[in-house]
């Protein structure tokens, strides 16, 4: 009652925001009766050889950057005390979508695009951004789920919130993912998706600052500055999504091309790598408070090299 209570906000202003957008005549930038419905803004463009690489090299830096982590998450796995690991658990399994999804985006730039008179061409297969959309899917339940775990709540909190966030984030994706096929030929239901989106993105901002700041207080002393700023860390970096998300309405280059998917690898990289670091951090940490012998055997060796 109480995750139905607050979507219903966001339920109303999407419908006038639909409501809005049915009276907007589409238009766009690129000629959309050009182009097939669903196709995504990278296949309309040729690239340079420099353009093409760097595009190439930063889906390659993005999944070496999941396989790292989940080398780390793995590793330290023994250090966080049972009641925190499932955190560590599911950073691993984050590490190892995320590294899939951006190797299989990396092979289907490089087979959509064929090299011809200087440039990289288009070829026979088309680029396609929802690969993202679909590993999301997965990601994001458990980058919120690892929140509720490293806080320790009871478990009626614990389901409560778990709820509303892994909810919250699934709706925020899959509105996000039927946007994404209009930004190219339909710019009116492309903002219209993209809005939604962004409203339960604030949605699950807002169960978030509340999650932190009623249970702060419950984590040792030398940590709650540190979970304060994870809802910060969270703003600033899931922010980079969709920002990449309506770049081309404002600036549509090749570069743009270039320059979203950036963003788009950046934001995986912060959003999924470091914070799943931060988290285990504060597990292992909260680990030695309790006494956790793993846990407290490591600060022994660290301090003996020392």
């Amino acid at each position: 009652m109480h995750l139905i209570k607050r979507l219903i906000p966001i339920a109303g202003i999407s419908l006038v925001i639909l409501i809005l957008a049915t009276q907007v005549q589409a238009f766009t930038v690129f000629e959309a009766s050009r182009f097939p419905e669903g196709i995504n803004l990278e296949n309309i463009f040729t690239y340079t050889p420099l353009q093409y690489a760097i595009v190439t090299n930063v889906f390659t830096l993005g999944f070496a950057a999941q396989a790292a982590g989940l080398i780390y998450f793995v590793a330290t796995l023994r250090k966080v005390s049972p009641p925190y690991r499932l955190a560590s658990v599911l950073s691993a399994v984050v590490m190892v979508s995320a590294f899939l999804e951006l190797l299989r985006m990396e092979q289907n730039w490089q087979n959509a695009f064929v090299f011809t008179d200087g440039f990289w061409r288009l070829g026979t297969e088309v680029f396609f951004n929802g690969f993202r959309y679909i590993n999301w899917s997965i990601d994001v339940p458990l980058l919120l789920l690892q929140l509720v775990i490293v806080l320790g709540l009871t478990q009626n909190r614990a389901i409560s919130y778990s709820s509303q966030l892994i909810i919250g984030g699934l709706l925020m994706i899959w509105t996000g993912y039927i946007g994404q096929f209009y930004e190219v030929t339909n710019l009116a239901l492309f903002a219209f998706w993209g809005i939604v989106s962004t409203l339960f993105y604030m949605y699950i901002l807002l169960v978030v600052w509340e999650l932190i700041s009623t249970t702060v207080g419950n984590l040792p002393s030398n940590l709650q500055g540190m979970m304060r700023n994870i809802r910060w860390y969270i703003l600033i970096t899931w922010s980079f999504y969709p920002i990449a998300y309506v770049l081309p309405v404002f600036w549509s280059t090749e570069w743009t091309i270039v320059t979203r998917q950036i963003i788009f690898s950046f934001a995986d990289i912060t959003t999924k790598v470091i914070y799943g670091a931060i988290l285990t951090y504060i597990a292992r940490q909260r680990s030695q408070a309790d006494n956790y012998q793993e846990a407290i055997a490591t600060v022994h060796i660290r301090s003996s090299l020392s």
